[in-house]
């Protein structure tokens, strides 16, 4: 299936369906007419293998207290296995309505009040709200940057954490909204020091699927033949991947027995609730039948990421990093744009709506975030306003 099948197959207009990405651009943006270019979620229908599942539960007519089948576990580490490398098994696994609700549940059973939390940034703001609203101490260590090239300042990083005493460890893998899919000498030295310094270490693997090129996804748990297993915590899910974000379960892995067993404690007091019969259903079938169109909507998203590069040749100092994970770009309008205006050039110019580089992390305000999971014709209108816009003010 071509980049045009796909999507005259599975685009769908969202506008009036209690969208976030589109209906509420208003209370988000002040301004209902704008492209909605931000939060990470896509226009495309999911496979039919989906939607058949889920028809044949609503048939059943009902809907009653369930629970995590054997089928669903198998279908996980089947895919985990056989996309990632990674074979897990099915006692380390145990469910969440979402990796960010992992997060805040993390932070809460591992640390305690006043305790430090580090952050790679730019990185995706719950990671910082959820340290914040914990009432925990966040240190934020930024990547280097280099004219679009992210990489990790281990001596910083580890610097951080002795000042610090710190005592967990976020990391977004591969790292939205950057786009780096980390190499295993990376997360091998990232893990030294964690290992060295006591640190625990949560992975965000939510985008693990979206992966370009000659990249590849490796879990942070899977570093050095498991070498440092036992103090890591992945959480991924099939939610970006598959764009089943409220269906709202995730995957969450813990080979070590005493953090399952403190995560199953604190998840028992503060998550009494069943589990999401439809969220479950929908996830066994997608990861059994979606493979056709996963592979399609990749080569989308590398059609859309094309079209960025190609249409804004005219600005190379935007500083367009190269596509090897997600389906985020995040783009530097600093040389073009003034700080204080961005906002104004951006959504009142450009008429776009956008996730801004200040969100991700104090110093990266100049840096906006688009989003490539849509069709391209929404990707190629969104990027000639900003190539027409930086235009006129170039050629003022």
């Amino acid at each position: 299936m071509n980049v045009k099948e796909f999507c005259e197959k599975y685009y769908v207009e969202r506008n009036g369906t209690n969208c976030l990405k589109w209906d509420a651009l208003d209370t988000r943006f002040g301004d209902p007419e704008l492209i909605s270019m931000w939060v990470a979620d896509m226009e495309f229908k999911t496979p039919e293998c989906v939607t058949d599942a889920l028809k044949e539960r609503i048939d059943h007519g009902i809907f009653g207290y369930s629970y995590v089948p054997d089928t669903y576990y198998q279908a996980v580490i089947d895919w985990e296995y056989n996309h990632h490398g990674y074979k897990i098994e099915k006692d380390w696994i145990r469910t969440s309505p979402g990796v960010v609700s992992a997060l805040y549940w993390a932070v809460n059973m591992f640390t305690k009040e006043n305790d430090s939390v580090i952050i790679l940034t730019p990185v995706y703001y719950p990671f910082h709200n959820c340290v914040k609203d914990s009432n925990r101490n966040l240190i934020t260590c930024d990547l280097n940057y280099d004219n679009g090239i992210y990489t990790i300042n281990y001596d910083k990083f580890e610097e951080n954490i002795i000042e610090n005493n710190v005592k967990l460890f976020i990391l977004c893998s591969p790292h939205n909204p950057a786009g780096r899919v980390w190499k295993e000498e990376e997360l091998e030295r990232l893990l030294e020091i964690c290992e060295h310094h006591n640190v625990l270490v949560i992975s965000d693997e939510i985008h693990q699927d979206l992966v370009f090129g000659e990249h590849k996804h490796i879990p942070t748990a899977s570093i050095a033949n498991g070498k440092y297993e036992d103090m890591v915590i992945t959480a991924f899910a099939s939610s970006k991947t598959f764009n089943l974000a409220t269906c709202l379960t995730s995957t969450i892995v813990i080979k070590n027995e005493k953090l399952r067993n403190t995560w199953d404690e604190f998840t028992k007091i503060y998550n009494q609730v069943e589990v999401n019969i439809f969220g479950l259903t929908a996830v066994e079938a997608v990861l059994k039948g979606g493979e056709e169109w996963y592979q399609a909507l990749k080569e989308v998203i590398l059609h859309n990421y094309n079209t960025v590069v190609d249409e804004m040749k005219e600005f190379p100092d935007t500083y367009i990093a190269p596509l090897e994970g997600t389906y985020l770009l995040f783009m530097d309008l600093r040389k073009y744009i003034p700080l204080n205006q961005i906002k104004e050039f951006t959504q009142d110019k450009c008429r776009l709506a956008v996730d801004y580089g200040e969100w991700f992390g104090e110093n990266w305000k100049g840096f906006i975030r688009l989003n490539l999971g849509t069709h391209p014709d929404i990707v190629l209108k969104a990027i000639t306003n900003i190539k027409d816009n930086l235009r006129n003010i170039k050629n003022k």
